[in-house]
């Protein structure tokens, strides 16, 4: 028989009973949609996050004090920021001084327990401009406000405080004394230590706060090439006396480890959209065989008209394979609504790997297949006069 003949005769069974084709599809069409849609979104999170890393950078080191050979915490140069400055290939630096056993509050008639997690950090001028940090409202310190008592929220702290992005002129208690809010920021990706902490200038926290001058985490940004090299030195050029107190991270690792841990997740979804198209698979294949019994006098009658048992086969097989590919082609489309309604809930790029979407087809051509063959044989090898007797 030619194609067209194939897919036409194979097509009857489907036209003659279309609830049960269409319930044997939505089978297959669940499954497929499963696993595209579970693949699509893990596609378009990892997007988001290589968007994020692009927009941020990759470049960004951090250096902060360890522990000394005794367990007691170690302490950066105070001129470390200088010296981490004149590595050739850095082109940014900046940092922040913890300053301990100091509280911020709303005012001054919240308990003293009742601290809210927020930490004051003494920060240098470069800092936005270092971490990638954007402004919600307000202005950022100058050489002017660093220099008084004045203060920008991060963003986790702002909230706490009950002080919205506009909140700026509000006043706020730290260390018993009153400084002036004149910015809040937006949340830091690769500084998430920032969004919980108030900012005051480094002079205004030596003069106002009792601040040490030791910094506690310092920012360098450096060239792409260079930042595996960079990285090699940074400990020795922070503390040169002393580099093994000191630890230096790369911030956008930690994105890529939520990278990692979101691909070794999508496997286990993956596993179960998997399962899910097995029972797709076992639908059709209950339906091929109950439409051989149900269709015996068919076959008969076909047989007695001279069609062979390879023509019987082949139309019971392309029957399966065609509803198969309904249910295939329905799922692929469903996945993708799904991956694209969640990406826009998101805001996320909605990528959907091509590679998935023509996947999801062949398993199901493959499970249409496998589902098919043991009815088309079993339709082939009934004998017309045992089929139209059974009538």
């Amino acid at each position: 028989m030619r194609l067209g003949d194939i897919l036409r005769v194979g097509g009857v069974g489907l036209r003659t009973r279309p609830m049960r084709a269409f319930l044997s599809a939505l089978g297959i069409a669940i499954g497929i949609a499963a696993m595209v849609s579970v693949v699509g979104i893990s596609a378009s999170s990892r997007a988001e996050i290589d968007r994020t890393l692009a927009a941020l950078g990759t470049n960004l080191l951090t250096v902060a004090p360890g522990n000394t050979l005794f367990g007691a915490d170690a302490k950066l140069p105070a001129d470390s920021v200088a010296m981490i400055g004149r590595v050739g290939p850095v082109q940014q630096v900046a940092a922040t001084g913890l300053v301990p056993d100091t509280s911020v509050y709303r005012n001054d008639r919240i308990p003293s327990a009742e601290t809210g997690g927020i930490g004051v950090r003494a920060a240098e001028l470069d800092l936005l401009d270092t971490v990638g940090a954007t402004l919600a409202g307000g202005t950022w310190l100058n050489a002017a406000t660093e220099q008084y008592p004045a203060v920008v929220l991060g963003a986790d702290a702002a909230e706490r405080l009950g002080i919205g992005s506009a909140g700026v002129d509000v006043q706020v208690l730290l260390g018993g004394r009153w400084f002036t809010v004149v910015g809040v920021l937006d949340p830091v990706r690769l500084a998430p230590e920032i969004d919980s902490s108030a900012l005051v200038g480094w002079p205004a926290a030596q003069t106002y706060l009792g601040f040490d001058g030791h910094p506690t985490t310092v920012y360098a940004r450096s060239a792409d090439s260079a930042v595996e090299s960079v990285r090699s030195v940074l400990a020795a050029t922070a503390n040169p006396a002393a580099p093994h107190e000191v630890k230096v991270s790369r911030p956008s690792d930690a994105l890529a480890a939520q990278q990692a841990a979101d691909a070794s997740f999508t496997g286990l979804l993956l596993g179960i959209g998997a399962v899910a198209l097995l029972v797709g698979g076992v639908g059709v294949a209950n339906t091929m065989v109950i439409s051989v019994l149900e269709r015996r006098a068919e076959i008969g009658l076909r047989r007695s008209l001279g069609a062979t048992r390879g023509q019987v086969r082949t139309q019971f097989l392309a029957e399966s394979l065609l509803l198969s590919a309904l249910g295939g082609t329905a799922g692929v489309l469903l996945g993708i609504v799904v991956t694209t309604g969640y990406a826009l809930t998101q805001a996320w790029p909605a990528v959907v790997p091509a590679w998935v979407s023509g996947g999801g087809i062949a398993a199901t051509l493959l499970i249409g297949a496998v589902a098919g063959l043991y009815p088309a044989v079993r339709a082939a090898r009934l004998a017309p006069t045992e089929a139209l007797a059974a009538t």
